[in-house]
């Protein structure tokens, strides 16, 4: 009899993490190593949202909460939403997990069963299909090109539904190409939306206000309010904040779903941490204005890497409206061979050469459901995003 279940054979390990633990690896035998690969914020936790926590702890705030997150969080989290999108949602309709991916993998399990279909524009984060197979449904994967600016058309959505499509997701700005969406593209997806009333719909925002060149990005309930009664809104602390290792995500949506998902988390990790609970809630009711200063550092950084990488031979690189990643097509060094002997022959190879004889870690584009191009995180320094497009521009100039 075997050990391991069989439905762990649906899925990989997350190769953004791979990346970034060989990187670790090199670099702790001694190897100068500048990684790009992470999708983490450099920034620091701001000391006021470090502080409520330091209170929490201090005023015994160690117990147990309600599985779904503390009154108060979820009450902030409503007003969040309220302030920046205009989406109404009550208390209720708020779940708090540990994550953002914690909220994909509650709503999945906790509504596929075997043979239902899941909408993927991809390129994708690397999570989403594999946490749809584990939830035993199957993904659908749309391609969205650089032509179209990575995003999906309303025409390829619809050329995508069949029967057994029951949800649909859109991550905007997108992880991993920076892609944007505006209300007004937004809207003829939403008429395609509207008319396949049994198909439901997660927007993944993580990055929303994180944006670029005064772009307003927009969600789906809030460009169509009909939809909201099948909608999953979903955002989180980690990366507008710079909390990722506090683990808190949530989301608005029917009462119906988050009750499903309240009674699976109750089963899996209950509650999310206390004292992270008390640092996001002053993260979202405290001053924001610390966003404005790392929203220009970003927007700076994104314009050097773009104008640094495309000026590197083979390379086309797309400029992003938002999020810290950009995904730039490495097409033109396929085929060819590096300094040190080895041969292009997909993203994978070209990533893998680019770390091992230039010390330069990012993720090939086939972990994200898009091959033929690679992400690159600028969520670091300065100095070290021009030392690494100098290297890899150094690496595509050696190639032969």
């Amino acid at each position: 009899m075997d050990l391991i279940a069989a439905r762990l054979n649906k899925i990989s390990p997350s190769q953004t993490i791979a990346i970034s633990t060989k990187a670790r690896a090199l670099k702790a035998a001694g190897r100068d190593i500048i990684s790009l690969s992470a999708g983490e914020p450099d920034f620091d936790t701001p000391d006021p949202i470090k502080r409520a926590a330091i209170r929490a702890i201090e005023a015994g705030q160690t117990k147990y909460t309600d599985v779904s997150g503390t009154p108060a969080l979820k009450k902030a989290v409503a007003e969040r939403f309220r302030l920046d999108s205009g989406l109404d949602y009550a208390p209720d309709e708020i779940i708090v997990s540990t994550g953002g991916k914690q909220v994909i993998y509650n709503a999945m399990v906790a509504t596929l069963d075997s043979g239902d279909e899941v909408i993927i524009p991809s390129p994708c984060w690397v999570s989403y299909p594999d946490i749809v197979a584990l939830a035993d449904g199957t993904p659908v994967i749309v391609p969205c090109g650089p032509n179209s600016g990575f995003k999906l058309r309303a025409e390829d959505l619809e050329a995508a539904i069949t029967p057994r499509t029951k949800w649909f997701f859109l991550n905007s700005p997108n992880n991993p190409t920076g892609a944007a969406y505006s209300a007004e593209e937004l809207r003829p997806i939403c008429d395609v939306l509207l008319r396949h009333p049994d198909i439901w719909i997660f927007t993944d925002d993580i990055y929303d206000k994180l944006v670029y060149d005064g772009f307003r990005p927009a969600t789906i309930v809030q460009v169509e309010p009909r939809l909201r009664s099948r909608t999953v809104t979903m955002n989180g602390c980690s990366k507008a904040y710079a909390m990722t290792g506090w683990r808190i995500g949530f989301a608005g949506a029917p009462l119906v779903l988050t009750k499903a998902m309240d009674k699976l988390q109750s089963q899996s990790t209950s509650n999310p941490s206390s004292i992270s609970q008390a640092a996001a809630l002053e993260a979202l009711t405290g001053s924001q204005d610390f966003l404005k200063e790392w929203v220009a550092t970003y927007q700076a950084r994104r314009d050097l890497v773009v104008g640094m990488l495309n000026a590197a031979d083979g390379l086309v690189c797309h400029k992003p409206e938002g999020a810290f990643y950009v995904y730039p097509s490495m097409q033109g060094c396929i085929g060819k061979t590096t300094e040190g002997g080895a041969r292009i022959v997909d993203d994978e190879s070209f990533v893998v050469a680019l770390l091992e004889e230039q010390g330069v870690a990012a993720v090939h584009g086939a972990a994200f459901v898009f091959p033929g191009h690679f992400r690159v995180s600028y969520a670091t320094d300065t100095d070290s995003l021009v030392e690494a497009c100098t290297r890899i521009q150094r690496f595509c100039a050696a190639l032969r």
